[in-house]
């Protein structure tokens, strides 16, 4: 497969892709950042606590 096929193959792709979105109706992106803040902020205070030797 050469790189213009290819290009162009990626180019319809994406151009089919823009009448959806990509979000899904029930998802609330500031409860998903929320979420995902929070998980992150969880994992550094367990490796923090797990790190004591400093």
């Amino acid at each position: 497969m050469s790189f213009p096929s290819a290009a162009a193959q990626l180019v319809t792709l994406a151009a089919e892709g823009g009448e959806h979105g990509g979000n899904h109706q029930s998802l609330n992106p500031y409860l998903v950042g929320g979420c995902a803040l929070f998980i992150l902020l969880l994992l550094l205070w367990i490796t923090t606590r797990f790190n004591r030797d400093r």
